[in-house]
This record gives C-alpha cells, sequence and structure tokens, in this order.
C-alpha cells in the first residue's frame, strides 16, 4: 500500500510501521543520493536598512518583489564563474544566519529558520523541532520527484497547497531504505550555524545572498543540473537514460564567439554537460581540471564564462556518511580564495549554489504559480508502481524546487546584501545573457532575476577583497541514529 495513502487511512503507529518494514516508503534516491509546525509562512525578518533588497520577503512567483535590472555598467564583467555543490537546503545550511550577521554589525534581513519549526517522526507521529546538528556527516536523503512532492505535502502528494510536513518521512525511508541508523528521520530537521560554516556564513553576510533562490524543480541532480546548463531538463524528472539535444549557455557563447570552460575535480566524464550531446562531445577540449583554473586564475586568463564541476563525496557535500561538510567548505574556500586573491579578481563574478535541498527542511515553500515550463515538455520518466512499487504523482515542470544555499561574489558585490526576488539556478543564466546580449534558451530562464540587483558597477564595494576566516575541517563526523526527545 502507497504510504501517503495509509497514513491518510489510519495515521497509526503501528500500521506504520509495519508498511516501513515492507516497502521502500516511496522513496527514490536521487544521484548516488540519489502536525506540521508550519505552514510555510514567511518570516521576512527586520526591515533594517544598508544592506538588504527590501524588508518583506515575497513568497509569488518570479520576479516578485523585483527591484529590477541594474544593468548600466554591467560591461565591467569579464568572466563569469558558477559552482553547484550537491544536495543542501537553505535552512539546513543557513538556519542562523541573522544571529551571526547581527553580532558581526551587519542588519539580520535574511528569511530564515523561525523558532518551533516541527515535521511528524516515523513511528509514533511525534513532531521533531529543528535542532543543531552535531556531526558533520549526515545520512543520505532524496529530493527526487516523490519525495519532493511528499516533503511538500505528505498527505496529498498531487496537491499545490504547501503543508511543507514530509521532511522527516521522507528521511526516515531513506534510513530504512539503506540500512541507516536514524530511522526516526530526525536529521532532516537539524541544521548548522556559522561556528559549524564560519567560511560560508562570512561569505555569504559579507557579499549577496538571496533567501528566494529555489532549486529549478522538484527534481534530483541531474535534472536540477541540466536545468543550469540548458534552463531545461529536455522533459526528465529523473536522471535521463539516454542523452538530450538542446541549446545549452555554452552553445550561446559559441555563436557570439565567447569563450568557456568547464573545470573538474574529478573526471570529465562527471560533468552534467555530458548529458547534452553531441554538442558536449564535440567540446571535449573545454573540459579540463581544476588545476587548470588555478592557473588561469593566477595569469588572468580565465575565459569568459566557466563552470566548476565539485569532486563527489566530501568535495560537493553530498549527504552520506562518511561525507564531510567542513571538507567541501574548506574544498570551495580554496576555490573562491584563489580567485579573490589574482588579477583575475577585478573583473569577475562568483555564483554559488546547490543543485537542490536534498531532502533537508526548509520553512518557505517553492512557488507552484508563475512558474513557466521551459519548452512545453511534460515529464517523460514518470515512475510507475510497477517500476519501483509506488507511482511517481503527475505534475509537471511549473513549480520549483525547495530553497537552496548560495552566495554571489565579486568586487561589484553590495556589501551585506540580501535578495529577496523569487527565482531559481536560472538566473545565473539569465545574468550570462544580460551581460552578453544573448538570447534567451526558453520561457523558464526569461522568466529567471537577472541578478544584476546584487551589484553596484560603479562604487565597487569589494574592489579590495575581504579577508575570510578559514574553514575547520575537524568536526565531529559520527553516524548514529538522531535522539530527539
Amino acid at each position: 500500500m502507497e504510504l501517503s495513502r495509509l497514513w491518510r487511512a489510519t495515521c497509526m503507529a503501528a500500521a506504520l510501521s509495519a508498511v516501513i518494514a515492507l516497502s521502500g516508503c516511496g522513496l527514490m534516491l536521487d544521484r548516488t543520493s540519489g502536525s506540521s509546525g508550519s505552514t510555510g509562512g514567511a518570516n521576512p525578518g527586520s526591515t533594517g536598512s544598508g544592506g538588504s533588497g527590501g524588508g518583506v520577503a515575497p513568497t509569488g512567483g518570479p520576479g516578485t518583489g523585483s527591484p529590477g535590472s541594474n544593468t548600466n555598467g554591467i560591461q565591467a564583467v569579464n568572466h563569469v564563474v558558477y559552482m553547484i555543490m550537491e544536495n543542501r537546503s537553505f535552512d539546513h545550511y543557513f538556519a542562523k544566519m541573522n544571529e551571526y550577521r547581527q553580532a558581526h554589525g551587519i542588519p539580520g534581513t535574511v528569511d530564515e529558520l523561525p523558532a518551533g519549526e516541527t515535521n511528524p517522526r516515523v513511528p509514533d507521529y511525534k513532531p521533531v523541532g529543528s535542532f543543531h546538528l552535531g556531526t558533520m556527516c549526515i545520512e543520505n536523503t532524496s529530493a527526487a520527484w516523490y519525495t519532493s512532492h511528499q516533503n511538500f505535502n505528505l498527505f496529498n502528494l498531487s496537491s499545490d497547497t504547501p503543508t511543507m510536513d514530509g521532511f522527516v518521512w521522507s528521511a526516515s525511508a531513506a534510513a530504512f531504505n539503506e540500512g541507516g541508523q536514524d530511522t526516526s528521520g530526525s536529521r532532516a530537521m537539524g541544521y548548522y550555524d556559522g561556528n559549524d560554516l564560519p567560511y560560508y556564513y562570512f561569505m555569504a553576510s559579507n557579499f549577496g545572498v538571496s533567501d528566494r533562490w529555489f532549486s529549478p524543480g522538484p527534481m534530483e541532480t541531474e535534472p536540477s543540473k541540466m536545468y543550469m546548463v540548458a534552463a531545461t531538463s529536455a522533459g526528465h524528472a529523473h536522471k535521463p537514460t539516454t542523452s538530450v539535444n538542446a541549446p545549452t549557455i555554452f552553445s550561446e557563447l559559441d555563436a557570439k564567439g565567447l569563450t568557456w570552460k568547464i573545470y573538474y575535480e574529478t573526471q570529465a566524464s562527471d560533468a552534467i554537460l555530458n548529458f547534452i550531446q553531441p554538442y558536449a562531445s564535440q567540446h571535449q577540449a573545454n573540459f579540463v581540471p581544476i588545476s587548470q583554473y588555478f592557473a588561469d586564475v593566477a595569469a588572468g586568463t580565465l575565459p569568459n564564462v566557466a563552470m566548476i564541476e565539485p569532486g563527489f563525496g566530501s568535495e560537493d557535500e553530498h549527504p552520506g556518511i562518511p561525507n564531510n561538510i567542513q571538507i567541501g567548505a574548506a574544498d570551495t574556500a580554496k576555490i573562491i580564495n584563489a580567485l579573490m586573491q589574482s588579477p583575475s579578481w577585478k573583473d569577475s563574478v562568483f555564483f554559488l549554489m546547490y543543485d537542490e535541498n536534498g531532502g533537508m527542511y526548509d520553512h518557505v515553500p517553492p512557488p507552484t504559480t508563475g512558474v513557466p515550463n521551459p519548452d512545453g515538455i511534460k515529464p517523460v520518466d514518470l515512475f510507475t508502481k510497477a517500476q519501483q512499487g509506488y507511482d511517481d504523482p503527475p505534475g509537471d515542470f511549473t513549480r520549483y524546487g525547495f530553497r537552496i544555499p548560495n552566495m554571489v561574489v565579486s568586487p561589484f558585490s553590495k556589501k551585506n546584501y540580501v535578495a529577496h526576488t523569487v527565482t531559481d539556478s536560472t538566473g545565473v543564466l539569465k545574468f550570462i545573457e544580460t551581460r552578453w546580449g544573448l538570447p534567451n534558451l526558453n520561457k523558464r530562464d526569461a522568466v529567471a532575476s537577472d541578478m544584476t540587483e546584487f551589484f553596484d558597477w560603479q562604487g565597487k564595494p569589494w574592489a579590495t577583497p575581504p579577508t575570510p576566516p578559514a574553514q575547520p575541517t575537524n568536526g565531529t563526523c559520527t553516524d548514529s541514529a538522531v535522539n530527539v526527545q
């Protein structure tokens, strides 16, 4: 029996335990991850002054609250670098961002994790509140189509009404499926703070951060990352089993005679662009190891656009034992610091983001209106019960996924800036298109924020970059059940 149906029918702990033991609990792990205390309302925080893009954080569709384009001077940018990490939500990483900001004399205008957020746990339906994680490693979770819809509304997976109450349930299913110890699923409500991730907290607070930056859709790694090169997954809700042929931001750059590279930490075949064929195979010379990035940065020879593919495991911060987020953050620090300390800094922008939330709790519901299907292609690969033991809920690519951590690092970044404009990660593509006068790829990047609100082109606030703190890597890393009383 489908688990959400069982909940609706009985909500009895004994029945839950029996069903969990008999099935995969509706879990679809992504890429090697492969009563609710919140109705998803916004917590806009202080209206503050200075570094905020506005006091009230909107909950509407794309473009809501947008301050408008700020393109007068964007030609000063000659290099855009973007890097996509793995499977973390905004609340999971930046739950205590306002406390950090205020402790450092910065207005606390981020819509961070409110007090009192809960999700029901398995098997007793007891509410699990948010809590500070004591380990830098957690067991795997999932952000695939089924679980993303389940997290959005546990009892009605096809609903567009957010209850935001399925996160702990889904994390429990992941533990049962993979033989994990946190079978209560409590880890989904865990968060980190500025002591755990001092480098990220410093950079996001001093440069720019958005509290309305959503992943491209309710999908796992591969389709989500395809949006970050093509503004579409070409109809794929899951990892494609065959390649697709679609225009990309790189083919747009080619058409205008601009330069690009993909710098990889593990191997060229891991790059998401390899799903786009025959284009990727025809441009393998543009795929180079990360050592070349450091050489290009130091020599001032970065291409116009660079995408960095982090290594798998700790380096990309993917949940799973023994992946340690502090090791990943320290690796990111080396990459960004190298840029800040180089001749390339003066005319560059670095975007850091995550592919999707990884099944970790976030209190802000993703918009389900005003989000266009990129190219009119409906999901072509939703799973049926015959394939997986459960049915993927029906749907379309007309909703965003959950909020993700992000930062916008540049000498042109406004100091301490907080954007509240609703967008998804295709906004990075929109920024590139805006800078070099490229056409939109499709309807999705057409409605995205162009990200120019983050910048002061004339003032160049960070012409001299700050000195960020060292990122520790010695935090506790344990595989154990999360004990929530």
